[in-house]
């Protein structure tokens, strides 16, 4: 048995790219910030932001490119995909992406960023 989850909240690093393909099909991408906050060895406050690439499908793709903004605060659900290409010399080069099937827009109360519903959908097989 093996398992493949993703639980992330974070902060919406840019407005969301949507591509339309063939039947109806949609798939949107974003980044998403996640921010650790500690203290180090000296006792100095730090922060380390983690960027991930967010790849969501469907119906949930055409949630993110009506209400997704750069700057809102997402719970995101899915699972880490490893994909290979060959850049312009060649080389292969490896991108991991969080394929969602879950997102939640967080926020305070009055905000339009909770206004929405959680959303599913899951990728094409």
């Amino acid at each position: 048995m093996s398992v493949n989850k993703v639980i992330l909240v974070g902060n919406v690093g840019k407005d969301p790219e949507v591509k339309h393909l063939d039947g109806d099909l949609s798939v949107a991408r974003f980044s998403l910030a996640t921010t650790e906050r500690y203290k180090d060895k000296s006792g100095n406050r730090t922060e380390k932001t983690e960027w991930h690439n967010v790849v969501v499908w469907r119906g949930l793709a055409k949630v993110a490119e009506d209400y997704v903004k750069k700057g809102m605060q997402l719970y995101v659900e899915g699972r880490i995909q490893t994909r290979k290409y060959q850049d312009k010399d060649g080389m292969d080069r490896y991108v991991t992406d969080i394929v969602c099937d879950n997102m939640q827009m967080l926020g305070k109360k009055g905000d339009n960023q909770g206004a929405q519903p959680s959303s599913q959908a899951a990728e094409p097989t």
